[in-house]
């Protein structure tokens, strides 16, 4: 895929877990277990494996994640960086805040994200807030269009579920990317008719349901207390209370089989049904350690799911033909 006039791997690495702690007020919004040394190994082995594209964004690690990407990457120019703005951060408390967003703080945040990332340019700039109201974030565009002008980013887009709003937003001349969530669970009618109408770059977030489609837990899994999945958020489908939702479990063990077509892993399988959705679309699974990247790009060896186990997944796994946009 031609994108931003550089080729973009059908695969990227999301950057979320390497970020470490986070909280919001006490309650903690990152992942446990980070460790630097060990996130910098895995994102150039990311690198070895194919992989070109990295997603993270100011608030992951309370901007502990990106500089973690600003020093892995420093002499990796190639590879393309996507990061996003519009939460507030403090990185000397890891606090992160939902204070309102405005047009005036766009300047100050790309800097930041600048900074950290020790780059000149940002590849593809995203507003982070899913649900801000349209004519809100048209002021925050019109901002990162000036900012594309002089430089500072080459393309933006919007990190939303809401295909409304990425259709209201579709036709600005530089905005030309939508991440948004997609896996075998969920399989976002709504924005995929946009994404394809309008020919937005379509990346896919939690492909792998928040590591439910890894297999690594069961029904007697618990995540620990400050881990986001025990965070008890109300967007927290696939777990409950720090356990694995019974309902997807469920889900999960009538397909494992199809998934695992051909000698692949789960996770491996997981990005092959993104991939039979559409060959375009760049899932973003996120990883912490060596082993999990290596996981993750032995998907680029199969691809695609066949056709006949994605429609085999299709009839086992039931869709709500009115279901709404996924409220994240």
């Amino acid at each position: 895929m031609n994108f931003l006039e550089t080729e973009i791997s059908p695969l990227g690495m999301g950057c979320w877990p390497i970020g470490g702690k986070m909280y919001w007020g006490e309650q903690s919004l990152g992942y446990t277990r980070s460790d630097d040394g060990t996130s910098i190994r895995t994102i150039h082995a990311a690198l070895d494996g194919g992989i070109t594209l990295f997603d993270t964004a100011a608030a992951y690690g309370a901007g502990h994640s990106e500089r973690l990407l600003g020093k892995a990457l420093k002499h990796r120019p190639d590879a393309l960086i996507v990061t996003k703005i519009g939460v507030g951060i403090d990185e000397a408390s890891k606090q992160i805040s939902f204070d309102p967003f405005t047009a005036d703080q766009v300047g100050p945040a790309v800097d930041g994200c600048l900074s950290r990332l020790e780059r000149d340019r940002i590849d593809l700039l995203l507003l982070h807030i899913n649900d801000m109201p349209v004519a809100q974030a048209e002021a925050v565009f019109d901002r990162l269009e000036q900012l594309k002008e002089v430089g500072k980013l080459r393309a933006y887009g919007w990190s939303t579920d809401y295909s409304q709003s990425a259709l209201a937003v579709s036709s600005r001349e530089n905005f030309r990317a939508v991440e948004y969530v997609m896996n075998v669970f969920f399989d976002a009618p709504r924005m995929q008719q946009v994404v394809k109408k309008e020919g937005l770059l379509s990346l896919i977030r939690s492909p792998l349901a928040m590591g439910l489609l890894t297999g690594k837990y069961d029904r007697k899994s618990v995540m620990s207390r400050n881990d986001v999945r025990a965070s008890g958020e109300n967007w927290m489908e696939y777990y409950t209370d720090g356990r694995v939702n019974p309902d997807f479990m469920r889900k999960l063990e009538a397909v494992r089989d199809l998934l695992t077509t051909d000698g692949r892993t789960l996770v491996q399988g997981a990005l092959g049904w993104i991939w039979g959705q559409s060959e375009t679309y760049i899932p973003i699974p996120g990883a912490r350690t060596e082993e999990q990247i290596e996981g993750i790009s032995g998907a680029l060896t199969f691809g695609a799911l066949p056709v006949e186990a994605m429609n085999e997944i299709e009839n086992l796994i039931t869709r709500n033909p009115n279901e709404p946009d996924r409220p994240r």
